[in-house]
């Protein structure tokens, strides 16, 4: 395999663009806290002209999104100051969007897209209590007309597109060879097969997100909630890593960890379609955004994520041919696996990944929204511990709040 190109983003210099903050990533926490302990992969191995190492560096992949499904990602080709560039251009979004424009692309969740502005009022608008959570989402609508993206960034819309192309083009297809390694099919599969393509992203979104410290009345409703815990609907999801500790994921011991700091890394999570896809040997993450430690809690946390989707009208089904599945069989006692295998077991048709997570989008709920998070409504107690529950086009999805 050629070696991978490191990321040659457009210049910041040229004629026309204004002077951009530097962003300075905040301190870490000094709190003793329960941290997670991830599994980190170097992906510049996958360039090695030794079978061995790259056959080893599958392995350690196989273990790691068996085990956990999350995993840090490092030397994947961007530089830590390319990567600050894009956060300073992130920073410099949330100081400069005007209320014009905030109106003009404003997100509606009822759709199933999260294409836009989200305000920080929640994802839904009427609700009571702020979230404190801003985001602007490009699909690939938003790639194609300048009129869709805010006005302030328009000057720096080719280092955003080049970032994303990249992360997409280069990151996430060499991370998708990895996984088809680990099934046993060829580099490509999943690329050509399940992967959409078209634009920087795809069918999937590239988000900018600032989580600004909440109210009291807006912790006290959601009980330190940012987001609930979930899965992500997807294929796979790439999260930049950052020093306010908020991520947390579910340990197999079923207690939360937060995810620790790891300057420059890539937090890589596996999404339903990939769950199915690999017929339940590979882990749908299981995460939520918390309240920060305490001596975090009055510090905004910027955030820069990639969501790759699988293709919208493909329905969600095992790659049969992979060695791996015809050898082992399914898992399927997996997570949303087994509800998939429920579902088609009795003849019913499964979802299409569009259906998928345009359901999900469209009836998502707030952490502060009192009305639906309690027991009996979206809540249930299953063996102790409480549980958010909700179903999806027949299929349960029952995960730890």
């Amino acid at each position: 395999m050629a070696p991978t190109a490191p990321f040659n983003p457009p210049s910041a210099d040229l004629p026309g663009k204004p002077f951009v903050p530097e962003w300075i990533p905040p301190p870490v926490t000094q709190q003793k806290e329960n941290f997670a302990e991830l599994s980190s992969i170097d992906l510049s191995l996958l360039d090695s002209e030794d079978p061995a190492v790259v056959d080893s560096l599958v392995q350690r992949v196989k273990r790691a999104i068996r085990d956990e499904g999350f995993l840090f990602l490092e030397n994947y080709g961007i530089s830590l100051e390319q990567l600050h560039r894009q956060f300073a251009i992130a920073q410099y979004l949330y100081n400069n969007i005007t209320e014009e424009d905030k109106e003009r692309l404003l997100f509606n969740p009822d759709t199933g897209v999260w294409s836009g502005y989200k305000h920080p009022y929640g994802f839904k608008r009427h609700r009571a209590c702020a979230d404190g959570i801003e985001q602007f989402n490009w699909y690939k609508p938003d790639w194609e007309s300048l009129k869709r993206s805010p006005t302030c960034v328009h000057p720096f819309m080719d280092e955003i597109r080049a970032f994303c192309e990249y992360l997409t083009q280069s990151v996430n297809r060499r991370l998708l060879t990895l996984f088809s390694r680990v099934l046993e099919l060829p580099d490509d599969y999943l690329w050509d097969n399940v992967q959409s393509h078209g634009g920087p992203t795809g069918e999937g979104y590239f988000r900018h997100a600032l989580f600004r410290p909440v109210q009291k009345s807006t912790e006290e409703a959601s009980k330190g909630l940012r987001m609930h815990g979930h899965t992500d609907f997807g294929l796979t999801t790439l999260l930049f890593s950052v020093p306010i500790s908020c991520l947390q994921i579910w340990g197999q011991d079923e207690k939360w960890y937060y995810v620790p700091y790891k300057p420059g890394a890539l937090v890589i999570n596996i999404g339903d379609t990939l769950e199915i896809v690999s017929g339940g040997h590979f882990k749908a993450t299981r995460h939520r955004v918390f309240k920060p430690p305490v001596d975090q809690l009055q510090q905004e946390r910027l955030s820069l994520v990639l969501f790759n989707s699988s293709l919208g009208d493909m329905r969600m089904s095992p790659a049969y041919d992979s060695p791996l599945i015809q050898r082992e069989g399914c898992v399927e006692e997996q997570g949303i696996y087994k509800e998939f295998k429920k579902r088609t077991a009795g003849g019913d048709l499964a979802p299409t990944n569009r259906e998928w997570r345009e359901i999900q989008i469209a009836t998502a709920t707030d952490p502060t929204d009192t009305e639906h998070n309690r027991v009996g409504v979206h809540q249930s107690i299953i063996d102790g511990k409480l549980m958010h529950t909700r179903e999806y086009m027949g299929m349960r999805v029952v995960l730890p709040v």
